[in-house]
Order: C-alpha cells, then structure tokens, then sequence
C-alpha cells in the first residue's frame, strides 16, 4: 500500500532539508511527498527541487491561502491508499511509515493512527516527549478539552480524509477542528513508540492565544450543531482560561518552563537514540 505524505511549506528553506532527508530515510519505500507551496518568499522551491528524488512533488501557485487549504488540496489530488503528514519542519523517525502502515492493515476498523513523538527545538535538543493516549477511549475521554493526538505525526486511510476534510476558515487548530467533527464515526488510535520529532518552536502569547481562540470558536460551533448548549458555552470559556495562563506564563519569562512543564520526561535510551538520528540528518543523510 502506497502512503502520500503531505508537506505544506511557507519559507521552509530553514528546516525543510531535514523534514526531506527523514522521508528519504524510510525503511517503508512506497511513499510520495506532496510538497506543497504556501507563498514562500525564500528559497524553499530551489532546496526541494535540489534533491531530485521523483518521489517529491513540488508544486506552488504563489498565493498564501494557509495549511487548512493545502491539506486539502493534498487530499484531494492523493492517489494512494493512506495518507500522511509532516510539517517541513519535524522529523520521521526512519521506522514511522512501515509500524503505520502494518498498524492500518492490521486493524482495518482504525481510521487514524498517531505515533508518539519527542519534542525538540531549533537547535535539535531534547525538550521532552509530547503527551498521547493510544486508544481511540483515551484519545477522545474529553473531546470538549482537545484530543492528545498530535498532526504531524498522522497516517490515516484517505478515503476518511476525502470524508473529513480540514475547515479552511480555521487558521489555527485544524487538526482538534477535525477530530472534534469526527470523532463520533471514527476509530483513532496512537502508537506508543516514538516515531515522529516534533519541533517546538519559542512560546509566543500571540500564536498561543490565536490557537486557543480558533479552537473555542470550533467547540462552540459544535455545541451548537450538536444542540449542546452547555458545552457550547462552558468548553470555549476553558481555553480562554487555559489562554490566559499561558500568556502570564510567557509574560512572566517562564516560556521555557512553560513549554517543558507540557512535556513527560525521555528515557535516556530514547536521548540517545533521538540524538544519533539528529547528527545524521543535520550532517546530510538522505537514506
């Protein structure tokens, strides 16, 4: 089964080599990776087109029209039997598309599974590892408090996403948007293995609380669709708390305890295992 690994990308030329050379890597060899350009001014085009691996398929038409818009541009032109994403500038971990891809042919009810992921930053240091819950139960226990399932590291069937596309008025939270829409009909899962590296870039009051808004703003659209007036109300108040937190939190200059009180601690094993992948995609290794 082939897998379409969708990579929307705006001024990536900073971390999109590293995001392409984890592709490269895979011990699964049936991919395609949909590079798709939101609008770059840099040098993106000229750094994907570089590697000249057929697999890769660059395309841009100039304008911004955001991720929700190119992921479903993604979807819609896909070819393959899954579907997958990675931001341009996180990593696969060189096992990832071979466990997902044998998780969906095993479990044919899942429609989306996630991986657990590690968490580092701009330099390629160990933040963390991101919290996840592996049971489709676990996954959506709160759904009107967000789903621990995080997007870069998805692979799912691509008949779901043509059935669950992303909202494209939603600049922010697309993937709690889409999980909150469809976790009713769907069966989620994640594996516990970490297969993905999920940068964390620098904790920004006006990034988190842009996320935390679009969100509420999907909580209450569905309280209401769902004639849930409670939750309508109540859910979109608890991200405005949770905003506000986090804002006095980087305000007060704790932006980096604040990112790693988010994160579980790594095993010194998984350290060590993250690093050697590190050195080796930053120093050039393509697979």
């Amino acid at each position: 089964m082939s897998v379409t690994i969708a990579m929307p990308v705006r001024n990536g030329v900073a971390t999109i080599a590293t995001a392409i050379r984890s592709c490269r890597q895979q011990t699964y060899r049936e991919w395609t990776l949909d590079v798709i350009d939101d609008g770059s001014s840099d040098d993106t085009a000229a750094l994907v087109r570089s590697f000249g691996d057929d697999r890769i398929r660059w395309s841009s038409d100039g304008r911004n029209l955001g991720l929700a818009a190119r992921l479903n541009q993604a979807i819609d032109r896909c070819e393959t039997a899954y579907f997958a994403r990675l931001d341009a500038d996180d990593i696969a971990y060189p096992e990832r598309l071979e466990r997902q891809v044998a998780f969906l042919e095993g479990h044919q009810r899942v429609d989306l599974v996630g991986t657990a992921s590690l968490l580092f930053d701009d330099v390629g240091r160990v933040v963390g590892l991101a919290p996840f819950r592996a049971t489709h139960a676990e996954i959506c226990a709160r759904p009107w408090s967000g789903f621990y399932l995080s997007h870069p590291t998805w692979m799912g069937r691509a008949g779901w996403f043509r059935r669950h596309r992303y909202r494209a008025d939603m600049p922010k939270a697309q993937d709690q948007d889409l999980l909150l829409r469809a976790w009713r009909e769907s069966e989620f899962a994640c594996l516990p293995e970490v297969l993905t590296g999920y940068r964390q870039d620098r904790l920004l009051i006006g990034k988190q609380l842009r996320t935390r808004w679009h969100f509420a703003r999907a909580l209450a659209r569905a309280g209401w669709r769902q004639r849930d007036p409670w939750h309508a109300f109540v859910a979109p108040l608890g991200q405005a708390a949770k905003g506000l937190y986090e804002s006095l939190a980087i305000g007060a200059g704790l932006t980096e305890s604040a990112r790693r009180h988010r994160a579980l601690p790594v095993p010194q094993a998984e350290v060590e295992r993250w690093n050697a992948l590190w050195t080796e995609l930053a120093a050039g290794g393509t697979g």
